[in-house]
């Protein structure tokens, strides 16, 4: 059992704190992410569903009420493992697909990275989505151990149910898709659609599993028993465990134990089995007594899909959007005796964050050779006297500049709509008309950002380059060929 020293705090007013210093003992870190959750789908942002396990964290921690990610999924990952708005080191319109010749830059310098040169085991379990080829997977961008599907688990085939929740009919193979633009010829972002290859499963980078249906329904389980086994296995020395679950992601897939107990249908369902999950995973770090040297993070990837029945209540819309409801996530962070007990932050914090609070947090420092975006949120999380969030955030879509926010106000780009989130946090009331000098402050800001990042292009004088292979293939074949050197006991997968 390792022996608790005390963090020191260096003075709140340094533009980095290092809250582990040499002799003292390092936390843990735990990044509990959720695929699609909706704002107000646990009980700490106003759920009826029971979710007794996240009601016990905001209880112990701290509910982080203005916290933003990105409109989908692939971006919002991107900006949580590099500290970067995710137009500057993944420039794709919208997320990545099996067999993508595209993916996250190996150059980039992930959070895994960073908490490696401190002396941290590192371990990612569940849904990457920042590219499928060897050279993005988690073991070639600073995790020791991956478990999990390497992008969203509708990304397989119709047949083996990765199209439709069960139960529903499958969808029909000739349908067109509604309001879909064909991919331009040049699309390398992967396989859409009917073309998209099955499931697979990998432990580290080989394929041990073909997920169909059946082994949707036990996914959430298996990521949690492999977690609980991580920290187990790990409990002598600092770890970083990011956990990003499947779950709530369309197909819906609770496991057979939790279905029809929520009364809120399968996604309600699955919002239970999360929280059995976040209980295991606390519960554990409570009996091996490292309850008060381990950080825990719960978020979301994005707001929840509304036309799927996702809660993002009070705010406006749903994923995809850069209305509040695609964007802001509910969060907690848990910490004992460092993190005040029932506390809350409205301040403007964000996924890109992560990777120079936990720099700060392991002892480290976060890269100093490229920009980052994000800051350093321990003095907020901590409570310390005078701490701040983001003066500006900036809400991109792909590759476009839609939003800006600044205080309380936020700018909708295209149309001059302006709203008080203090007052309207529902963006209901567009007060522009009275507001001149705040719609022009803030188009200061976006042309700003404009001129780093740009906006409707994929190229910007601040915009690093994509990964890219050549050839990119399937990890699994439709024939259930598994791709050479992925897998060193079987050549196929019933």
């Amino acid at each position: 059992m390792r022996f608790f020293a005390i963090l020191i705090l260096a003075c709140s007013s340094l533009p980095s704190v290092a809250l582990a210093k040499e002799g003292a003992t390092q936390p843990n870190i735990i990044l509990i992410n959720i695929d699609d959750l909706g704002y107000a789908e646990i009980g700490p942002f106003g759920s009826k569903n029971a979710t007794p396990h996240l009601d016990r964290m905001a209880k112990e921690g701290m509910r982080l009420t203005s916290h933003y990610a990105a409109p989908v999924c692939s971006p919002s990952r991107a900006a949580m493992m590099t500290g970067c708005y995710p137009k500057r080191v993944l420039p794709t319109p919208h997320v990545l697909f099996p067999a993508a010749a595209v993916g996250l830059n190996p150059a980039e310098v992930t959070v895994a990275e960073v908490l490696k040169e401190q002396g941290y085991a590192t371990a990612c379990i569940g849904k990457w989505h920042l590219g499928d080829q060897p050279e993005f997977l988690p073991t070639a961008q600073g995790f020791d151990h991956y478990f999990g599907i390497p992008y969203s688990n509708d990304m397989g085939t119709a047949a083996e149910g990765s199209k439709s929740n069960p139960g529903s009919s499958l969808p029909n193979p000739n349908a067109k898709a509604k309001n879909k633009k064909s991919p331009p010829a040049n699309d390398e972002t992967g396989l859409k659609g009917n073309a998209q290859p099955p499931l697979p499963m990998l432990n580290d980078h080989n394929v041990v599993e073909r997920v169909k249906a059946a082994e949707q329904h036990t996914m959430t389980r298996r990521y949690t028993e492999r977690a609980v086994k991580y920290i187990r296995g790990h409990r002598e020395k600092p770890f970083f465990l990011y956990f990003p679950h499947s779950a709530v992601h369309f197909p819906l897939y609770p496991h057979h134990d939790y279905v029809g107990k929520s009364g809120k249908g399968l996604l309600g369902d699955w919002v239970r089995e999360v929280d059995w999950s976040v209980g295991r995973v606390l519960d554990t770090v409570r009996e091996l007594k490292l309850d008060s040297n381990t950080l825990v993070i719960f978020t979301s990837d994005n707001g929840g899909p509304t036309n799927q029945g996702a809660d993002n209540t009070p705010l406006r819309g749903g994923k995809g959007s850069t209305l509040e409801g695609g964007i802001r996530v509910c969060t907690l962070a848990w910490w004992p005796g460092k993190i005040a007990p029932g506390s809350k932050t409205d301040a403007i914090t964000a996924h890109m964050d992560w990777l120079p609070t936990f720099a700060v947090v392991g002892g480290g420092k976060a890269p100093s050779d490229r920009k980052l975006d994000g800051r350093d949120i321990s003095p907020l999380l901590l409570a310390k006297k005078d701490a701040t969030g983001h003066d500006v955030f900036h809400y991109y879509r792909g590759f476009d500049l839609e939003a800006v926010r600044s205080g309380p106000w936020k700018l909708h780009l295209a149309k001059t709509e302006l709203y008080n989130l203090d007052d309207d946090i529902g963006e209901a009331k567009n007060v522009a008309a009275d507001h001149a000098n705040i719609v022009a402050q803030l188009q200061k800001h976006a042309e700003a950002m404009k001129a780093d990042l740009g906006d409707k292009t994929a190229t910007a004088p601040g915009v690093r380059p994509l990964g890219r292979v050549a050839n990119p293939l399937p990890l699994i074949g439709h024939d259930g060929t598994v791709r050479p050197g992925f897998n060193k006991i079987a050549k196929t997968l019933p």
